[in-house]
């Protein structure tokens, strides 16, 4: 009993290590970034002409770990139209300060330096998916 006990934690602990999320550098996965500093966040995100989703969360926040898997599975069926940036406001206050961002999760679309859209809070897929569609349309005209 004591064995089968032990042969179950190993493999549901095995199954959680082969589960965990991981940054890829496959191209498609390279549209899905962690901002470093703010260096990089005006470098990939202030200075890109595509439009970039900047996803504003905190690692303790639960609506943020609900909102992680959507919105990154709807930035993945875009096709490279549009970019996610992830600012953990922990790390980087300052850039959370200069775009008023008082609670969260908010999504931030930025296009040419300049915020185009917002949603704050968690949202269901579907609407997540038309507020992409929609600025990825408005991005190409």
């Amino acid at each position: 009993m004591q064995r089968q006990m032990v042969n179950l934690l190993e493999n549901v602990a095995r199954q959680m290590r082969n589960n965990q999320r991981a940054f890829s550098v496959t191209p498609k996965c390279r549209e899905i970034f962690k901002v470093q500093s703010p260096e990089e966040f005006d470098k990939k995100v202030k200075n890109s002409q595509e439009p970039v989703i900047v996803d504003f969360f905190a690692t303790w926040c639960n609506p943020c770990k609900l909102l992680t898997p959507r919105i990154e599975s709807i930035v993945g069926e875009q096709a490279g139209s549009i970019k996610l940036a992830k600012v953990d406001i922990d790390e980087h206050s300052e850039l959370a300060l200069d775009y008023d961002v008082g609670a969260v999760p908010v999504l931030v679309i930025m296009q040419n330096g300049k915020e185009v859209q917002r949603m704050v809070g968690l949202q269901d897929e579907d609407k997540i998916r038309a507020w992409v569609a929609t600025a990825v349309k408005n991005a190409k005209q």
